[in-house]
């Protein structure tokens, strides 16, 4: 059985670096990132900043969870 985490390499801040997360979440990035008009390398990189603690992985699934409350709830993120 395959593995749903899915590790790539991204460069946020000049540095490459690794990220372990599901596809859905991949995906859900690469969605804000068109949204947004930016690169996947500038959400991530922007969600490093914010985070206060925790690893990288799940800072971004946090953020990509925060970001759909607020889209589906009708109010504003704090992303």
């Amino acid at each position: 059985m395959k593995s749903p985490v899915v590790k790539r390499s991204i460069v946020i801040a000049g540095h490459k670096t690794s990220v372990s997360l599901e596809d859905q979440f991949w995906e859900a990035l690469k969605h804000i990132a068109g949204e947004r008009k930016v690169t996947l390398s500038d959400v991530v990189q922007e969600v490093d900043q914010k985070r206060k603690q925790g690893n990288l992985s799940s800072a971004i699934r946090l953020f990509v969870l925060d970001y759909y409350r607020a889209h589906y709830s009708g109010g504003r993120s704090r992303a």
